[in-house]
């Protein structure tokens, strides 16, 4: 049976004036929505109708150099006998398998142009690991001039687990281009020598170390925390004072 919990919890904390409604992230989209799946235009969808603040997605490079949206760097269950690695395998043959709600895997273009449709929702873009920093900094390139493409400089935030992603994103993206790193495990004052605008570190991370929260703060950096599926980490992550949470399910606790 569902219900509604989460949704309960995160309004009740608004009315208290903890949080605001436009730091909620649907990680991958709204995927929970009823006809959506992970990274997929449909979740993307369900997120702008939703009134997020941003919808997260995952970007990938095929072998001939497309920038698909899917986490990656598998597609497909893990016992799948098809199973592809994004990264190993060209455009058409990622495009002939399907995901679970039916769509194929959306290009870095085709997401954006969707995206552009919603007004005023945030696009949180995480570039995933590849094989070398080069193909790493070709990857940030095109991502970088698709933004640009599309006119979304503006609404775009990025994140990645890499310090050489982050570091070709501070060099490649505009000046004051949201940039955080997700890594957990370099202290803020050293992001904030990086050049990064931010951390976004898992739950247990701030957890176990609550003071990077406050001391993010005072050197300017925002904090986002991921991912938020429980009514008892929201209250603990907006009790610290967080700026973004990122949840699989932005309305109900199931």
């Amino acid at each position: 049976m569902k219900v509604f919990r989460f949704i309960a919890t995160i309004a009740l904390l608004i009315t208290s004036g903890s949080l605001s409604a436009q730091n909620i992230i649907a990680h991958r989209g709204y995927h929970a929505a009823s006809g959506a799946e992970e990274n997929s235009i449909a979740a993307l969808r369900a997120a702008i109708d939703a009134g997020l603040y941003a919808t997260e997605f995952d970007l990938n490079m095929t072998e001939d150099g497309e920038i698909v949206v899917v986490h990656g760097p598998w597609l497909g269950d893990k016992n799948d006998a098809d199973r592809l690695n994004i990264q190993r395998s060209d455009f058409a043959t990622i495009r002939s398998k399907q995901l679970k709600n039916g769509e194929v895997v959306p290009t870095l273009d085709e997401y954006l142009a969707e995206a552009a449709k919603g007004d005023n929702i945030r696009l949180v873009i995480e570039i995933k690991e590849h094989a070398t920093p080069q193909i790493e900094s070709e990857v940030v390139r095109k991502v970088v001039a698709a933004v640009k493409n599309h006119k979304l400089q503006d609404r775009v935030e990025y994140i990645s687990f890499r310090q050489h992603i982050c570091n070709e994103l501070v060099r490649l993206a505009p000046a004051n281009t949201p940039v955080s790193y997700l890594g957990g495990n370099l202290t803020p004052r050293y992001v904030k020598g990086l050049g990064y605008t931010g951390i976004s570190y898992s739950v247990d991370v701030l957890k176990r170390i609550p003071r990077w929260i406050e001391e993010a703060h005072r050197l300017g950096l925002s904090v986002g925390i991921w991912t938020v599926n429980d009514s008892e980490d929201a209250i603990w992550s907006i009790s610290k004072g967080v700026d973004y949470i990122t949840t699989d399910n932005p309305r109900i606790l199931e």
